[in-house]
């Protein structure tokens, strides 16, 4: 059986979100944000108090676009991932890196000195910097989609989840508005996925569940 560790919408959405689409068991565990000062005794399964955490046996991950690949791959029986001998391996794996590492990373920047730092603290100018920043890197997401329906292998894969991730991060900052035509699109067109929201619903109804506040907030790993 697989665990993950998850606060409303956060990174760890990209993970739930591919148990929905391989139709795999889990159970979910929900945090208050930010777990490493809400929920301490969180601190003995991760020492770092960030979520995602999956736990698989003696498998423990902690960075969501590799449980992307993990799941896909170990899970997938071929429907979510590229084969290295495939022409798209190499696109698949530079867009599972890029979803985090270029799309993602901003934003959580935006978020902490707009929003969750305290008002001395906050910097509008450095969240505006990093807002345009990743408006700028958003157009190699655009480029690929003016002439593919997904973003490599001509088809819907893991990395599609974990792009989609930093699309929803960008919707709570409400960034949407800036999307182009080609993203919009692709992003409705991900958000319509039965898998995304079964996601969504079941997110919703454990943290009902389970006590913990079911607003939005997703983890800036400061």
């Amino acid at each position: 059986m697989i665990t993950l560790y998850h606060c409303v919408s956060a990174r760890s959405f990209r993970p739930l979100w591919m148990l929905e689409e391989l139709e795999l068991p889990y159970q979910l565990k929900m945090l208050p944000f930010p777990p490493r000062a809400l929920a301490r005794a969180f601190l003995q399964e991760n020492p770092l108090g960030t979520v995602p955490l999956l736990v698989e046996g003696d498998t423990r991950m902690t960075e969501s676009a590799a449980m992307c690949q993990y799941l896909a791959t170990r899970h997938g029986a071929g429907a979510l991932d590229v084969a290295v001998n495939d022409p798209a391996f190499g696109a698949y794996l530079n867009w599972l890196h890029m979803s985090d590492a270029t799309l993602t990373f901003p934003q959580t920047l935006v978020l902490r000195y707009a929003h969750f730092e305290a008002a001395e603290r906050k910097q509008p100018q450095v969240a505006e910097d990093y807002q345009r920043w990743f408006l700028a890197r958003l157009r190699s997401v655009d480029a690929a989609l003016q002439q593919h329906v997904f973003l490599c292998a001509e088809r819907f894969t893991a990395a599609d989840v974990a792009v989609g991730y930093a699309l929803l991060l960008a919707q709570h900052l409400g960034l949407q508005a800036q999307f182009s035509p080609a993203v919009a699109a692709y992003w409705q067109r991900l958000q319509d996925r039965p898998a995304y929201q079964r996601a969504m619903a079941t997110q919703h109804a454990a943290a009902v569940a389970q006590g913990v506040p079911t607003t939005p907030a997703p983890d800036t790993r400061p």
